[in-house]
């Protein structure tokens, strides 16, 4: 039986074992850095944690290089639930406490257009290729850990400074179905859940030479106050419930 992550850390912390990860412990105001990605799953799940325990959660979305920036600053924070891109980072890594990650979700990757619009062929790396070229205009995100295997894509279909005309860039995973739902961009290109949104349909999924999951992983921070209510938080999302919420949103669980 796989030991929760409250007691593993509480152990590794040299911390008292918590039986019960939700009742009984003191309330506490976590500070979470989260990925962008994961706005949707973490703002549903969030509040229905907070009722649970009594906790309250602040937490910080955005991409894998200002995860990795908001860790390393020497602010405070509490956990992480983040791109395991963020793990590999030592600098982030050490601001983390020792021991294994969580996997919390793992998502892959596709195109969207707008809602109505004739769904182009992505089925094969060719007819991928083929529909990336033929496009006015594509948008992403590059500043994060998606963006960067998406422009990894780019250049294995070599393809990389062709797309960089038609690339109107995003800040913000949101703005990226935004845009397309809008007519600002022919094809959303990002993990799906993200494209999963009103006013866009997905075209489909990478196709499988070129698919790879994101993960979303997550950690307790090395220095926390709070290592027992964080470790209740990261025990609360690999529930069945939180699975059943991870699903919906367009993830997989784990």
């Amino acid at each position: 039986m796989k030991m929760p992550i409250l007691a593993a850390i509480a152990s590794v912390l040299g911390l008292a074992p918590v039986l019960s990860p939700i009742g009984g412990l003191h309330a506490a105001e976590l500070k979470v850095l989260a990925g962008g990605s994961l706005t949707s799953v973490l703002n549903e799940l969030g509040p229905q944690f907070e009722r649970a325990s009594g906790h309250k959660l602040v937490i910080y979305f955005d991409s894998t290089p200002n995860l990795i920036k908001l860790a390393t600053s020497g602010d405070p924070f509490d956990l992480g639930v983040v791109p395991a891109d963020v793990f590999r980072d030592a600098a982030a890594r050490a601001r983390f406490a020792p021991g294994p990650t969580i996997d919390i979700a793992h998502v892959g990757y596709g195109v969207a257009v707008r809602a109505g619009a004739p769904k182009p062929d992505v089925g094969t790396p060719d007819a991928f290729k083929k529909t990336l070229l033929d496009a006015k205009s594509i948008t992403f995100l590059p500043a994060s850990a998606a963006g960067a295997y998406i422009l990894k894509v780019f250049e294995r279909l070599g393809i990389g400074e062709a797309m960089k005309a038609k690339t109107i860039v995003q800040t913000a995973p949101a703005q990226i179905p935004q845009a397309v739902a809008r007519g600002d961009a022919e094809l959303g290109i990002f993990v799906v859940n993200v494209l999963t949104a009103p006013g866009v349909e997905l075209a489909g999924p990478f196709p499988a030479e070129l698919q790879q999951e994101l993960v979303f992983a997550a950690g307790i921070a090395a220095d926390t106050r709070e290592a027992a209510a964080a470790g209740a938080f990261i025990d609360y999302l690999t529930t069945p419930a939180a699975a059943s919420v991870i699903k919906a949103r367009g993830m997989n669980p784990g």
